[in-house]
């Protein structure tokens, strides 16, 4: 309501008018801008010369870290590239063999093509075996810090088996 006084005063629109009574009944003066609090945020930090919060540096780097951000990742890297491949599929002039087959005469070696697999299956088994962990911390089991670690390994060598399972098929 705040937000819709003031920009309605900014424009020069009269609140002051019988029929305006309702938008400004029941409004509070306001002692300062948002721009105001966060300007006085960043002086006092600066003069106390705090970092910027929460800043990497502070942070000692562990595995559970790593693996939400890297479950972050693989979450979008995922849904980005379902999205590319749906929009290719829709634009593109041809059908799914004509490309599979392209694919297939540019010779790849055995080696590339593991490795594109490799890159393609690891996403998918560490987001869906991270994925069942926060199911698990969901109900509230494994959220003791040596359970935390024991079942963040458990997931990164199911997903490096599963990977390279896939991979060799």
């Amino acid at each position: 309501m705040a937000l819709l006084l003031r920009t309605l005063t900014h424009r020069g629109i009269c609140l002051f008018k019988p029929q305006y009574s309702v938008l400004y009944r029941h409004a509070a003066p306001m002692g300062s801008t948002a721009k105001e609090e966060m300007n006085k945020f960043w002086d006092k930090n600066t003069r106390l010369n705090r970092p910027m919060s929460p800043h990497i540096t502070i942070y000692k780097w562990s595995v559970p870290m790593m693996m939400s951000i890297t479950h972050r990742g693989t979450g979008v890297g995922l849904s980005g590239a379902i999205s590319t491949f749906a929009v290719a599929s829709l634009v593109l002039p041809e059908s799914y063999p004509y490309y599979l087959d392209l694919i297939h005469s540019l010779s790849f070696g055995p080696l590339l093509i593991g490795l594109a697999k490799f890159g393609i299956a690891f996403p998918v088994s560490y987001h869906t075996y991270n994925g069942i962990r926060h199911l698990w911390w969901d109900i509230g089991k494994g959220f003791k810090i040596p359970e935390v670690y024991r079942t963040g390994y458990t997931v990164i060598a199911l997903s490096v088996i599963t990977s390279i399972a896939l991979a060799m098929m």
